[in-house]
This record gives C-alpha cells, sequence and structure tokens, in this order.
C-alpha cells in the first residue's frame, strides 16, 4: 500500500463576502480533490486540543498520529530538529521572529517577508553582541538564523525554574495590527525574553540591512519577537508505531522538523519557500518520485495560511488551485500504478481571513483510495464535512483509520 497525504496548511476558512458568500475551497477549482471526495469520503478532524493554542505545531503532531497532549513539549524544539540544532536536558529553544512593529503595533510578523541572506546577517549579529552568558551568569543564549523571518533562539543550561510550562508567549502572526503591550512573555523567565527584544530595537535600528531596506522601499526589520519556547521532546518513531516509512516535503522548519522527529525522510525541493510564490510542480514531482522508495509520501504547503495571514483571499483561492492542479493531481494520476494505494487532503488547523489567525475547531478532511468506500458526496469543502457522519475528535486518531 502507498499512502498521500497533502497538507494545504491553514486552507480551512468560512464564506467571505469578496468570494460571493463561499470559503476559499468553495470558490477555488479544484477538480482533483473534488475527485479524491466524490470516490472516496469526506468528513472533520478536529487536530488542536481545546487547552492548547491552534497552532501548526499541535495540528502537525496530531494530523500525523500522535497525540499532542502527550507529546508536544514547544514549537521551537521542533524547528530545532529541522535546524540540527541538537539540545540538551537543560536547553530551550525560542522561535525568534524577525517582525515590524510600527506605532507599538505588530505590523507585519515577517518583517516584508525579508531573504534568507537579510535575516541571516541580522540574527548573526544579535548573536555577537547579545549572545553568551544571560544576567544569572549560568543560561548561555545562542541565536541561529533559519529561514526568511524564522529564527532560533537557544538558551542552554537553563536552571529550573527560569523557564516554566507557566511561561506564556504569543505567536506574533496571531495579532496582527494589534498593539503589543498586551502580548508580551508573561510568568517566569518573561523578563529576559523582554529585555531581549527590547534590545534587539537598538541593534536594529541603525543596521546596514535596514538602511538599504528604507532605501529600497521595504519594511524595515524594527525588532526581534520570542515565542513558543520549548524543551525537546520525545516521541517514538512513525514506523515503529504505525509500521510505514514516511518522507515529508515542506519548505517550513517546523514541518519539517515534525517529519524528522518522527523518523520520515526529509525531503527539500528547489524552488520552495513556505511563501505564495512557493514551487508548486515541483513539490509535485519530488511527491511522485518519493513515491517509488517511501510508504507514504507528505507535501505540506504554507501559501494558503500566508495568504490567510495577509487577509487576501484571491490569493488562498490561487493557491488551492494551484497545490490541486501540480500536486494533487499527479499523485492521483501516479499513485494506481503501485498496485494497493490511499490518499489524504487536510489542512493542519483553521486560519480565517477575517481574523487573519489561527483558530480552534474542526477542519474538513477528503480520503480516498483501496478500502475507502465512497460515500457519493459532491465535492471537497466545509459545508460538505459539516454534514458529514465521518468525524475524527481527537484528531489525532484519523491517521490509524488512513492507513487501515
Amino acid at each position: 500500500m502507498k499512502y498521500a497525504i497533502i497538507i494545504p496548511d491553514g486552507c480551512a476558512d468560512e464564506p467571505q463576502d469578496s468570494l460571493g458568500g463561499r470559503t476559499p475551497l468553495q470558490a477555488a477549482r479544484i477538480p482533483s480533490m473534488d475527485r479524491v471526495a466524490k470516490f472516496g469520503v469526506v468528513g472533520r478532524s478536529n487536530n488542536v486540543p481545546a487547552s492548547l493554542t491552534p497552532a501548526s505545531d499541535v495540528a502537525t503532531l496530531s494530523l500525523f498520529g500522535y497525540d499532542p497532549l502527550q507529546v508536544y513539549t514547544g514549537r521551537s524544539p521542533l524547528e530545532a530538529v529541522a535546524m540540527g540544532i541538537r539540545l540538551g536536558k537543560k536547553d530551550w529553544a525560542v522561535r525568534c521572529n524577525i517582525v515590524t512593529v510600527e506605532n507599538e503595533e505588530m505590523r507585519d510578523f515577517t518583517a516584508g517577508h525579508i531573504s534568507n541572506e537579510e535575516g541571516r546577517v541580522l540574527i548573526n549579529s544579535l548573536d555577537n553582541e547579545l549572545g553568551g552568558p544571560a544576567p544569572d551568569d549560568t543560561t548561555l543564549m545562542e541565536f541561529i538564523p533559519g529561514v526568511s523571518y524564522r529564527n532560533c533562539l537557544v538558551l542552554r543550561n537553563v536552571p529550573d525554574g527560569t523557564l516554566t510550562k507557566e511561561t506564556i508567549t504569543q505567536p506574533p502572526h496571531d495579532i496582527p495590527d494589534r498593539p503589543i503591550a498586551g502580548y508580551l512573555p508573561k510568568g517566569p523567565g518573561s523578563e529576559l525574553l523582554i529585555d531581549l527584544m527590547k534590545r534587539s530595537r537598538d541593534l536594529f535600528r541603525e543596521h546596514p540591512i535596514n538602511k538599504k531596506r528604507v532605501v529600497a522601499g521595504k519594511r524595515s526589520a524594527t525588532q526581534i519577537w520570542l515565542w513558543g519556547q520549548g524543551k525537546a521532546p520525545s516521541v517514538q518513531p512513525f514506523a515503529k508505531i504505525y509500521g510505514k516509512r514516511g518522507a515529508i516535503i515542506s519548505a517550513v522548519d517546523l514541518v519539517r522538523g515534525v517529519g524528522m522527529l518522527i523518523g520520515w525522510k526529509r525531503i527539500d525541493v528547489p524552488g520552495a519557500t513556505g511563501y505564495l510564490d512557493t514551487d508548486y510542480a515541483a513539490k509535485g514531482r519530488h511527491a511522485v518520485a518519493a513515491l517509488a522508495e517511501h510508504d507514504l509520501v507528505c507535501v505540506h504547503v504554507e501559501a494558503p495560511d500566508e495568504a490567510s495571514h495577509e487577509g487576501k483571499a484571491d490569493e488562498k483561492v490561487k493557491a488551492l488551485e494551484r497545490i490541486d492542479q501540480h500536486i494533487v493531481g499527479p499523485l492521483l494520476e501516479v499513485l494506481p500504478n503501485f498496485g494497493d494505494w490511499r490518499i489524504l487532503i487536510e489542512p493542519d488547523h483553521r486560519t480565517t481571513l477575517k481574523t487573519r489567525a489561527h483558530a480552534h475547531g474542526a477542519v474538513a478532511f477528503a480520503a480516498a483510495g483501496v478500502g475507502i468506500q465512497s460515500r457519493g458526496q459532491a465535492g471537497y469543502d466545509e459545508a460538505v464535512a459539516a454534514e458529514s457522519s465521518v468525524s475524527f475528535d481527537p484528531g489525532y486518531t484519523l491517521m490509524r483509520w488512513f492507513l487501515g
């Protein structure tokens, strides 16, 4: 049996006035996804427990068949896996966004989708100026560049109680154009995190990178935003639990990191950006090729989520149409050549255009293939899923059903 999973990140949404009262899934031309729906099953899956923040870290673990209430320790440690960062028992990883804050409001959580090279220079400057011993003279601070605005702060040899499960931080993408004062870190260790964020302002203000960006008419990278802290997680390999060898295709360190953590092979695709301009066709080609060597291939596409965060309904529709044409279509065409097969299309979580933020709630999925009986549903969208009797709550139980 060959399995394919396609994750159109954050595609689940609400009806939009700009789309004639339809959701992006309803407005998009997605014949391949609709084909999966008509010949298989459309249902609902609740990937984020009510007690946890609705985000890709929790939701991806759930979608991959792991109970986040048992294994989740934080977002940044998952990204650290993909970045090749080893965490000791007393180490903490903290997500370090490069952002644009104007008039004390979160204007852009990506700093204008700052380039990899610009981000690397800024983070290396931070490490040179602020890295090293923390005020407690025990903790060592290390700023590590990642991809674009997504970077990492590693705190090593952290004394017990400095950071805890009670430390509260806020994802910057969930506070668009809002005053930041009410969303700063709280609880144990918050003073250190806030101090580093404030000190980054002074360093970035006159940095040559920002001077060039301003001249070019781009947004200034005003500071870092620290969030998603956690210690190294421990999970059983996917192959041990489910008996399948997997591969992950994603341009986002978080999703790559979760895949690598559970033992899947990471496949990097040239031209995959983690944004609207990603090379959809290249992802599709690599996914098709990977089926020959793996039982399961998972393709993650960040674009629908990014479009939601920017409030761009038309771009969200376009992203879904490109996923359908260049990824779902080619996989549907080749999967039967391997004999028994199954395919699953499922976003990790909801990201609504109205709020430009992630949200709790079930998402629609579509699955088809050998052994999955057709229910004659009209197509793949939220309305069809809402009327379906097929539901997985908690969402991590869907994986066992999908694998048969």
